[in-house]
């Protein structure tokens, strides 16, 4: 939407609308997202995870016309909300098949390419004269490129399962050590998970699993509350009140932007297996709150209140210093975003729950995301007209909460299966996060089957 937010015959067909109106135009895609990511919760388990990411690609076609053939706001609303399921779904489902099909040493690095297919690089300026701009086509590539995996282990077919670990894992080799541990592991617990799968969301309340709904919800919370999507969004807004001036220029300048959030998504892409997860939470969120008080700083030194289009807006003028200090600390905060946060919001979640509670808790996680989603994006605008330049202050606190929390409430999961992450919140002594660290054992098939053969005994002892 950031694309059209000034484009004249967009402003024209929708009678210039306001910014309470302009935020719940945008809001109407992440409202949809909110419901579709609360329906994978039965989706997923009941279609499978390839069905309900072709069901997704067929919703957002749906929209994507509505979208086009928009005469008035209802439609357009309707459009984006239709569009918004489509989105909600396929951020659900995909984070959770890609967790389940990839090898522990590359599972961020296969999920992070979530994050950047969400990414949209393509030029404002160029798609200035269509209705939905840049938006238009960014998340059906998402979905579309990610159709070629087939979960087929979920519906117990065993062989051909195999064949696919054999093909994605061992090339080809289905005697391969990774395979057959990849596929003892998998098997035990689908075989016992599924007949004890979650049936309803009580189910979320047992055990520790309640710790884990926390903190993949909190995460896809604070993933928003960074500030990042309304920088995204409204960032013609964010040039406009530095003092650039003319619509085609901080269209040129959003364009730089989308394109750093592209490539500094890459090395994220490519060393999150590396780094570790709470390294680039803890980081990113520190660098993110610093360049948001530096904007936010800049702003309240150098602005006032002036008028752009009779509208009221906190502008600077005649400082050409702070204008472009404005623009390399909101290009420096996302590219803080795209190398951090942005791929481990989708995978952590996606890695922390077991089989059983998987396809509910994923939902949940992506829900929240969405629902904090449309709510800053439609209290984002009213926001900028009233507090202006506090709005910034107010990210950048959010920042500086989740390195608390992150440190505190945060263990390292890189490099475990997903069964050796059911571990570390197993274990019996008081969970201390930060004394978690990289994963660096190794596990054999003798381990996988012995502690599978342990598990089941115990389990069948507990129903008896």
């Amino acid at each position: 939407m950031s694309g059209v937010l000034t484009n004249p015959y967009y402003l024209r067909e929708f009678h210039h609308p306001g910014s309470s109106a302009q935020g719940a135009i945008v809001a109407a895609m992440p409202a949809g997202s909110f419901v579709g990511a609360l329906a994978v919760t039965q989706l997923a388990d009941k279609l499978g995870r390839k069905k309900t990411i072709l069901l997704s690609s067929l919703i957002w076609v749906i929209g994507s016309i509505l979208q086009c053939a928009s005469i008035n706001r209802g439609m357009l609303v309707v459009g984006r909300i239709v569009s918004g399921l489509s989105i909600g779904i396929a951020s659900t489902v995909v984070p959770i098949y890609q967790s389940e099909i990839t090898a522990p040493a590359i599972r961020g690095r296969m999920v992070s390419l979530q994050q950047w297919r969400v990414i949209n690089p393509v030029s404002d300026d160029s798609c200035n004269n269509m209705l939905e701009g840049p938006s238009l086509g960014v998340s059906s590539s998402n979905i579309l490129s990610n159709l070629v995996v087939q979960p087929s282990l979920v519906d117990g077919l065993d062989e051909e399962a195999l064949e696919i670990l054999a093909d994605v894992h061992g090339h080809g080799d289905k005697n391969n050590e990774l395979v057959q541990l990849e596929y003892e592991e998998i098997k035990q617990q689908v075989l016992f998970e599924k007949s004890e799968g979650a049936k309803s969301y009580r189910d979320l309340l047992k055990g520790n699993t309640p710790r884990r709904v926390f903190l993949g919800c909190s995460l896809q919370m604070w993933s928003q509350l960074t500030g990042m999507n309304v920088m995204m969004y409204y960032i013609v807004y964010v040039f406009e009140g530095s003092g650039l001036t003319g619509t085609r220029v901080s269209l040129i300048a959003a364009t730089v932007q989308y394109v750093l959030n592209v490539v500094a998504t890459i090395p994220a892409i490519i060393f999150i297996d590396k780094w570790g997860r709470r390294p680039m939470m803890i980081l990113g969120c520190l660098f993110m709150g610093t360049f948001l008080y530096l904007v936010g700083g800049l702003q309240a030194r150098y602005g006032h209140w002036g008028t752009v289009d009779d509208a009221p807006v906190w502008i600077i003028t005649g400082h050409d210093a702070a204008t472009k200090g404005i623009i390399v600390c909101s290009y420096l905060f996302v590219c803080s975003f795209a190398v951090t946060v942005g791929p481990v919001s989708w995978t952590y979640p996606a890695e922390i729950y077991s089989l059983k509670t998987r396809g509910k808790a994923v939902s949940l996680a992506t829900a929240t995301n969405w629902i904090f989603n449309f709510a800053l994006a439609w209290a984002t605008p009213p926001g900028f007209a009233n507090i202006a330049w506090k709005t910034y202050f107010v990210f950048g606190t959010f920042n500086f909460a989740a390195c608390v929390h992150f440190f505190f409430m945060f263990p390292e999961t890189v490099g475990r299966t997903l069964e050796e992450v059911e571990d570390i919140f197993n274990e019996g002594h008081p969970f201390a996060p930060w004394k978690i660290g990289k994963h660096t054992g190794k596990r054999t098939l003798a381990d996988v089957v012995g502690q599978n053969k342990e598990h089941s005994s115990i389990d069948e002892k507990e129903h008896v």
